[in-house]
């Protein structure tokens, strides 16, 4: 049997470790926008032959007068062009310009070809931005009130209502690791954070709430067949009765969403991305840190 609650200062304190990292992190570098929020357009093209540089593609679109580019290799050929926002006749120019500049004698017709365009105005980028962020508070506050809920009949020796604050702060935990990582990846390798992220955010509050809940019920189940057992070693052994189908359960995600990550296309490279690192640490949270805490709660319940 594995002994968890025992060693429950361990895990704690990793978790400890990984959420003031992705805290400093968050302040220090923040997240880096994408268009969805900030506003603006994103052209992504691949070349027929080999990709140009940089300061060739910079040259052949200064005549548009497209300020502010941010020019960005991407797989072999790739090439993503962010600029402001424009409308679809400089899109096509931007498109002319490039096939013009970059032909050659073999190869006049099939230059580039286009793989993605959005283009997005400031003003809709704050309202993504702020629906998004309530979007995240309603969520938080449904499942504190659904799990006080669920655990009405549960209220011994630790209250129903505190089962749902200690969901909440597993998923918390789960949030602040993932945006830390991306704060990180942001900063040292470019990557953006846009409406993909927030659904992949979202997602990891559903699975990491249900994955909790899966542990919290079996010990809402064993409490009522155990009455005369010490509430410490019903969880222990709560949680031995179910890791094994929680870390199956969560492998078989991972294999999918690793798949999906290495050949799904850069479109969704970085949502699949949020979601692995959101599973893994939702897994972990649910039997390393949830089910401790409950213990903690219940200990010093008992000393009050």
């Amino acid at each position: 049997m594995v002994s968890i609650i025992k060693k429950r200062k361990i895990w704690l304190s990793l978790s400890t470790v990984l959420v003031v990292i992705s805290l400093i992190s968050f302040f220090m570098f923040g997240l880096k926008p994408g268009i969805d929020f900030t506003g603006g357009s994103l052209l992504e093209v691949e070349f027929a032959v080999d990709r140009p540089n940089n300061q060739a593609v910079s040259e052949a679109l200064s005549p548009l007068g497209l300020n502010n580019l941010v020019i960005q290799p991407v797989g072999d050929n790739g090439l993503i062009i962010r600029s402001k926002d424009i409308d679809e006749d400089t899109h096509q120019k931007v498109l002319a310009a490039l096939k013009d500049k970059f032909k050659t004698e073999q190869n006049t017709d099939q230059v580039l070809v286009e793989k993605q365009f959005d283009s997005i105005g400031p003003t809709i980028g704050q309202e993504l931005r702020n629906k998004s962020i309530w979007a995240l508070i309603i969520v938080l506050i449904g499942i504190i009130v659904y799990v006080a809920w669920a655990f009405r009949k549960v209220s011994k020796p630790v209250e129903s209502w505190k089962y749902g604050i200690i969901v909440v702060i597993a998923l918390i935990h789960d949030i602040i690791i993932t945006v830390g990582a991306f704060s990180l990846l942001g900063h040292f390798y470019g990557v953006e954070v846009n409406a993909p992220f927030i659904a992949a955010l979202l997602t990891i509050l559903g699975y990491s709430n249900n994955d909790t809940i899966v542990v919290f019920d079996r010990i809402r189940e064993n409490l009522k067949r155990h009455t005369a057992e010490n509430f410490e070693a019903v969880v222990e052994n709560s949680i031995n009765e179910v890791i094994v189908r929680s870390i199956n359960t969560s492998f078989t995600v991972l294999l999918a969403l690793m798949t999906v990550f290495a050949f799904g296309g850069r479109s969704i490279s970085d949502f699949t991305l949020a979601l692995i690192i959101g599973v893994t640490v939702g897994t972990y949270s649910s039997i390393f840190v949830a089910s401790p805490l409950l213990v903690i709660t219940q200990k010093i319940s008992n000393k009050k």
